[in-house]
C-alpha cells in the first residue's frame, strides 16, 4: 500500500507543473492576445514568450494585425434616376489597436460591412447610372474616407476600398448595349464621311493643280509657237526683201498655199478670197511679159524678095513683130491661157480636197 504522504507530494508536484505550464504563453509574430484578469482587461501580449497568472488571467481574444481582405456580398443600391444596381465591394483593413477592436465594437467585421453598405447608398443615391459607372475612383476615395473616419475609434484602419462590380438590371444592360452600338455606328459614319470629305478635297486639289499645270503648259506652248512663227515670218520677210522678189513670185506662192488652206480636217466651208483673180492676172501678165520679151524666130523670106524690100524696118510700129497693149501674138496668148488654166486647176484641186475633207474620205 503506497504511502499517503508520497501520493500527496506527487499530486502537488503535478499541480505545480500544470500551473507553470498554464502561466506560459507564446504569441506568434503579427498576432496580439488580449488578457483579462478576473474579467477585466489587463494587457495585450506581444509576440514571443509571455507569462500570466494561471486561473486568474485568461486570454479573451486572439487578433491578427496583418492587413486583411473582406469581400462583401452584392448589395442593391438605388441610383438618382431610380435604377437598382448591385454593387460588390472589397475592403482592405488592418487592426491597429487590438484592445479597441475587441472592446469598442462587438463585431468589427459586421460593423464595417454595414457601414460600407450605408455609405454606398448615400453616395450612389446622389448619382445617376451613367455617373455611377464612370466614377469608380471617386466612389472609392469617398468611401475610404468615410470608413477610415468611422473605424478609427475601433482600432481599425481601412487601407483601400475597391468596387469589384456594378451590375445594372438586364433591361438597362440591353439598352446600354444598343446605345453603345449606335454610338459606334455613329462614329463609324462620321469617320467614313470625314474620309470621303478628305478624299474629295484631295481629288479637287489634284484636279486644280492639274488644270493649272496644263494651262501653264498650254500658255508656254502657245508662247513658243507664236515666237517660232514670228521668227519664221521675220526670216521670210527678210528673205523676200533681201532677194527682191517680184509680185509674180509672190502671186505664184499664194496659189501654192491655196490647197493647204483647204486641207484642214474641220473645214466644212471653203471661201475663195477676192485676191485670187488678181493673183491669176498677175501670173498671166508675168507670162505675157516674158513672152513679149522673147523675140520670135525669123521666118524664111519668100522667093524673089530681097532683104531690103520685105524686111520690116527696125522700130516700125506697124511691123508684124510689134506688140501693142491688148494685142498679143498667138504664142503669148497661149502662154497666158496656160497660166490661167494652171490657176484654175489649182483652185479645183483645193476645192476637191476641201470637199474630201468634209466627207471624211480621200480626195478623188
Amino acid at each position: 500500500m503506497p504511502d499517503p504522504t508520497l501520493v500527496v507530494i506527487i499530486i502537488a508536484v503535478m499541480v505545480v507543473v500544470f500551473l507553470i505550464f498554464s502561466g506560459v504563453r507564446i504569441v506568434p509574430q503579427a498576432h496580439r492576445y488580449n488578457i483579462e484578469r478576473l474579467g477585466r482587461y489587463r494587457t495585450t501580449l506581444q509576440p514571443g514568450l509571455n507569462f500570466i497568472i494561471p486561473v486568474v488571467d485568461r486570454i479573451n481574444s486572439k487578433l491578427d494585425i496583418r492587413e486583411q481582405v473582406f469581400p462583401s456580398q452584392p448589395q442593391p443600391v438605388i441610383t438618382e434616376d431610380n435604377l437598382v444596381v448591385n454593387i460588390d465591394t472589397v475592403l482592405y483593413y488592418q487592426i491597429t489597436d487590438p484592445r479597441a477592436a475587441v472592446y469598442e465594437v462587438a463585431n468589427y467585421l459586421q460593423a464595417i460591412d454595414q457601414l460600407t453598405v450605408t455609405t454606398l447608398r448615400n453616395l450612389i443615391g446622389s448619382m445617376d447610372l451613367e455617373e455611377t459607372l464612370t466614377s469608380r475612383e471617386e466612389i472609392n476615395a469617398r468611401l475610404r474616407s468615410v470608413l477610415d473616419d468611422a473605424t478609427g475609434k475601433w482600432g481599425i484602419r481601412v487601407n483601400r476600398v475597391e468596387i469589384k462590380a456594378i451590375d445594372p438590371p438586364p433591361t438597362i444592360k440591353e439598352a446600354m448595349e444598343k446605345q453603345m452600338r449606335a454610338e459606334r455606328d455613329k462614329r463609324a459614319a462620321i469617320l467614313h464621311a470625314e474620309g470621303d470629305r478628305q478624299s474629295k478635297i484631295l481629288t479637287a486639289e489634284g484636279t486644280r493643280q492639274q488644270s493649272i499645270l496644263e494651262a501653264q503648259g498650254d500658255q508656254q506652248a502657245a508662247i513658243l509657237r507664236a515666237d517660232g512663227e514670228a521668227k519664221a515670218i521675220n526670216l521670210v520677210f527678210q528673205a523676200v526683201h533681201q532677194n527682191h522678189a517680184d509680185p509674180q513670185v509672190l502671186a505664184y506662192k499664194y496659189l501654192e498655199t491655196l490647197p493647204q488652206l483647204a486641207a484642214g480636217e474641220n473645214n466644212t466651208l471653203w471661201v475663195l478670197p477676192g485676191e485670187l483673180t488678181e493673183a491669176v492676172s498677175t501670173i498671166s501678165k508675168a507670162f505675157s511679159d516674158r513672152a513679149e520679151a522673147t523675140p520670135p524666130s525669123a521666118a524664111p523670106a519668100p522667093a524673089g524678095a530681097t532683104d531690103t524690100e520685105d524686111a520690116p524696118e527696125v522700130g516700125d510700129p506697124t511691123g508684124p513683130a510689134a506688140l501693142t497693149s491688148g494685142h498679143s501674138s498667138p504664142d503669148v496668148a497661149a502662154t497666158a491661157d496656160e497660166a490661167a488654166e494652171m490657176a484654175r486647176a489649182a483652185v479645183d484641186d483645193a476645192k476637191a480636197e476641201a470637199a474630201a475633207a468634209e466627207r471624211g474620205g480621200p480626195s478623188a
